[in-house]
C-alpha cells in the first residue's frame, strides 16, 4: 500500500532536531525524499542518517532561513536534487528568552522576528514560484498555539507566531486555486530540546514539566512525532479540501 507521499519531494526546514526530524522521518516512512535543512549541520546529518537507516531517502542544506539568498539557494537545491517541490514544511524557529514587553531585550527581538517570522516569509516567497511552475504543491508552516492566544512574557515568540497564522492564510488565498494550498499547524508544548533543554528548561525542573502538563486538558505534553503526523496529513492528498487553516495540535490547550 504507497504511503500517503509516495514518490513526492518535502522540504523541512529546522529539521536537526524536534519537529523538524520527526517531520522528515515520518514524511519519508511514508514514501517521500526528504530535503533536511537547518543551522545546525551536525543534527542535519543526524537527521539524514537515521532517515536512511530506516529505509528513506534524504539529503542535507544548510541553510539560515533569516538570509533570504541561503533560502533560495535551499529551495533551487531541492528541486536540483529530486526534479520539482512538492511539499514544504517551513519549521525553523527559536525560542528566545522570556521577559515582559517592557523590558524585553531588542536585540533578541530583532533575532526572533527574523527567524520565526521573516524566515517563513522568505521560505515561502522561494517555494511558491518552484511549486506553481510544476503544477502546485503544498506548505505546512510549523507555528503554536502562541499563534492563537498570548502568553505572558514572550512577546517576539507570540507575536512571530501570530504573524505566520497571518501569513498562511494569506499565502492560501492567493495561492490555493492556482494549486499550491498552504496551511498552518499550532503545537502545543512539545517535548523538544526547545522547551526540555532551553526555554521553560522542563526537563531540569520537574515542577515546571509538571505546571505544563496540567496546562493541556489531555494531561500532558506533546511528542513530537504526534505533530510531524498531523503535518504530513496537511502534506498530503488526505487533506485535499483543508487550505488556510491553523490545525490546533495541543491536547486541548486552546479549548479552554
Amino acid at each position: 500500500m504507497p504511503g500517503l507521499l509516495e514518490d513526492k519531494t518535502l522540504l523541512a526546514t529546522g529539521a536537526a532536531s524536534g519537529i523538524g526530524r520527526a517531520v522528515a522521518l515520518v514524511a519519508a516512512r511514508e514514501g517521500a525524499r526528504v530535503v533536511v535543512s537547518d543551522v545546525a549541520a551536525e543534527g542535519g546529518e543526524e537527521t539524514v542518517r537515521l532517515v536512511e537507516e530506516a529505509g528513506g531517502e534524504a539529503a542535507f542544506v544548510k541553510a539560515d532561513v533569516s538570509r533570504a539568498e541561503e533560502v533560495e539557494s535551499l529551495v533551487d537545491a531541492a528541486v536540483e536534487t529530486y526534479g520539482r517541490l512538492h511539499c514544504a514544511v517551513n519549521n525553523a524557529g527559536i525560542e528566545g528568552v522570556l521577559a515582559p514587553l517592557a523590558e524585553y531585550p531588542d536585540e533578541v527581538w530583532d533575532r526572533v522576528l527574523a527567524v520565526n517570522l521573516t524566515g517563513v516569509y522568505r521560505c515561502m516567497k522561494s517555494e511558491i514560484p518552484r511549486m506553481l511552475e510544476n503544477g502546485g504543491g503544498v506548505i505546512v508552516n510549523v507555528a503554536s498555539i502562541l499563534g492563537l492566544v498570548g502568553f505572558a512574557n514572550a512577546p517576539a515568540y507570540t507575536a512571530a507566531k501570530h504573524g505566520v497564522v497571518g501569513l498562511t492564510k494569506v499565502a492560501a488565498l492567493e495561492n490555493s486555486a492556482r494549486g499550491v494550498r498552504v496551511n498552518a499547524v499550532c503545537p502545543g508544548f512539545i517535548e523538544t530540546p526547545m522547551v526540555m533543554e532551553r526555554g521553560v528548561e522542563a526537563g531540569a525542573h520537574p515542577e515546571v514539566m509538571a505546571q505544563i502538563s496540567a496546562l493541556h486538558p489531555i494531561g500532558h505534553m506533546g511528542r513530537s512525532e504526534e505533530i510531524a503526523e498531523a503535518t504530513v496529513w496537511l502534506c498530503s492528498d488526505a487533506s485535499s479540501f483543508v487550505t488556510g487553516q491553523a490545525l490546533a495540535a495541543d491536547g486541548g490547550y486552546v479549548a479552554q
